[in-house]
């Protein structure tokens, strides 16, 4: 193959990731070897590999429970947490009231209220697709806050000044300035929700990666934690290059989409 062919496959954007990855799994079976790091310390990568392979099954099926109350907990954010950022970015009698309030929320420790989830809501998803929202509504709402506070008011002047209604103004003009700082918003949320599914995994539940994690952690089987936390981590990733891949469809025509990693 030609060297230059292989030299430019190398250093395409979708490669270099995988790269990455590769570089740090072999340092971390190079360290195991070089420190001589006990297996119930760190597994090697060859085992988790092995159990990944053994209980893929299993981790399949949880990790769409798992996936199942992400999803959950990130539509709530869209629903009620980019409204609810628009009427604060309007109204300056809503945002002197509420948004010390949603700042002062976040300073509770969700792991903390997790465990009322579940006695006011039971055992079933819904306490984890409430901690999925809660971790993730946060940062939609003051990015989306800042995103429509950011659009240029000349511009809002100009489409009035030209017979536009406050309609066309919205969806011509403030919102497609403001969707660049809405979808940043978006993929940190996204990314916190599956954190928060696991956190109600963690408090009440018998089902989802959380629960694999807190199984695997009693019973010291670490290889089987460090393939939990694969899965884990690739869910993130995955959903996260959705919402990355929506973002690019959405508004191609801003400047950060010039530039594909």
């Amino acid at each position: 193959m030609n060297t230059s062919l292989i030299r430019k496959i190398l250093l395409s954007p979708s490669v270099k990731p995988f790269l990455l990855i590769v570089m740090m799994v072999v340092m971390w079976d190079l360290a195991i070897r070089l420190f001589q790091i006990a297996p119930y310390l760190i597994p090697a990568p060859a085992q988790v590999i092995e159990q990944l392979y053994l209980e893929w099954p299993r981790l399949l099926s949880e990790s769409w429970k798992t996936t199942q109350a992400t999803l959950g907990g990130f539509a709530l954010t869209i629903i009620i947490g980019i409204p609810l950022a628009m009427l604060i970015s309007y109204s300056r009698i809503v945002e002197s009231y509420l948004y010390p309030v949603l700042v002062f929320s976040q300073s509770i420790p969700k792991v903390a209220i997790a465990p009322l989830f579940v006695v006011w809501f039971g055992f079933g998803i819904f306490p984890k697709i409430i901690s999925a929202f809660l971790l993730g509504f946060f940062p939609v709402v003051v990015s989306t806050v800042m995103g429509f506070k950011s659009v240029e008011s000349d511009m809002v002047d100009l489409a009035r000044s030209m017979g536009a209604s406050k309609f066309q103004t919205f969806f011509k003009f403030s919102l497609p300035q403001a969707l660049p700082a809405i979808f940043s918003g978006l993929k940190v949320a996204i990314t916190l929700a599956v954190v928060g599914a696991v956190v109600g995994e963690f408090v009440g539940s018998n089902s989802g990666i959380g629960y694999v994690l807190q199984v695997a952690n009693g019973n010291f089987d670490l290889p089987l934690m460090f393939a939990a936390l694969v899965v884990l981590s690739t869910i993130g990733v995955v959903l996260f290059m959705v919402v990355d891949l929506f973002e690019r469809f959405m508004i191609p025509w801003h400047p950060s989409q010039n530039q594909i990693y």
